[in-house]
């Protein structure tokens, strides 16, 4: 199953996972527009894909702005005459500890991430309902979107916040035959090229040489290739059952993640008063309590990075 004669368009995908998800996307068959803020990276990224024989252009702009949003799906309208993927993946990071957090960093990154998917989704949709022929849209989320990170508030307030709005897209779209989900990626990127626990895999990445088993297997850690698969799966017509899911993909792993469920329920008649949660909290409910971020496991003797 191919994806001969669909439209897509992929946000922030002049480098690194965006562009791997274009590029697949291309290579199955559909043509492409392809969004970045720099001209010459979009421009490559076009090349990249004419050379494999497929077909693509570029919309040089800054997701967030209805305007960019409008623009992109006219252009896939224009240059291709329809719409029928959708992949939300531009971002921006700006971190920092709670406490120095600016404002315009906080409000930089959710207005690319959590604003720049709700008005590209939006725009997409728009034009899809009144088609009648449903749609494809995967949105982008992160690991620190589902279990936090240190330094990343505004990050995971954004990431948290796009698989909440796919939950209810895939409500709202479900009559209309478009999908919509959420995809985890795991994958050397320029943002995970500064973690020094990840430094064996991204430099294997960047030298062209296998990701080595432990982060490929252990840790579902790999490539941007390796995510590629997913994104292009859910935009096809294999997927039109799948709707509403979260998925994290990296290296050899791939996960369904639960939607978030009441881990203990416990009744008492009169309802929790200050007094009796003192009183029950350390036997009920103490041994119920969520862990927050990730934890990873030692690395390999082999695969550890160099200290000075």
């Amino acid at each position: 199953m191919s994806l001969d004669g669909k439209v897509a368009i992929v946000t922030g995908s002049g480098r690194g996972l965006g562009r791997a998800y274009a590029l697949e996307l291309a290579r199955l068959g559909a043509s492409v527009v392809v969004n970045d803020v720099d001209a010459r990276v979009a421009a490559d990224a076009v090349a990249a894909i004419q050379a494999i024989g497929g077909r693509a252009v570029a919309v040089v702009a800054p997701v967030g702005p209805t305007a960019t949003a409008v623009e992109l799906v006219d252009t896939a309208v224009r240059d291709f005459g329809r719409l029928d993927i959708l992949v939300t993946n531009a971002g921006v990071l700006r971190d920092s500890v709670l406490w120095k957090m600016s404002d315009d960093d906080f409000d930089t990154v959710i207005d690319v991430h959590l604003r720049g998917t709700f008005t590209t989704v939006r725009e997409a949709v728009r034009h899809m309902r009144p088609r009648g022929e449903g749609g494809r849209i995967v949105c982008i989320g992160s690991p620190t979107g589902q279990r936090g990170n240190f330094g990343q508030t505004n990050y995971a307030a954004a990431k948290a916040g796009i698989v909440g709005m796919v939950r209810s897209w895939a409500l709202e779209l479900k009559r209309a035959g478009i999908t919509a989900n959420a995809v985890i990626p795991v994958a050397a990127t320029a943002m995970t090229a500064t973690i020094p626990y990840f430094s064996a895999a991204v430099t294997a990445e960047a030298n062209g040489e296998p990701v080595p088993e432990f982060f490929r297997h252990d840790l579902g850690f790999g490539t941007s290739d390796d995510v590629a698969g997913l994104i292009a799966f859910l935009g096809s017509d294999a997927a039109a059952t799948v709707t509403g899911q979260v998925i994290g993909v990296g290296g050899d792993r791939l996960q369904i993640w639960t939607h978030p469920e009441a881990a203990l329920t416990a009744y008492r008649e009169g309802g929790w008063s200050y007094d009796a949660l003192v009183k029950a909290w350390p036997s009920e409910f103490a041994n119920a309590l969520q862990s927050v971020g990730e934890s990873f496991p030692e690395l390999p003797a082999d695969l550890r990075p160099a200290t000075s």
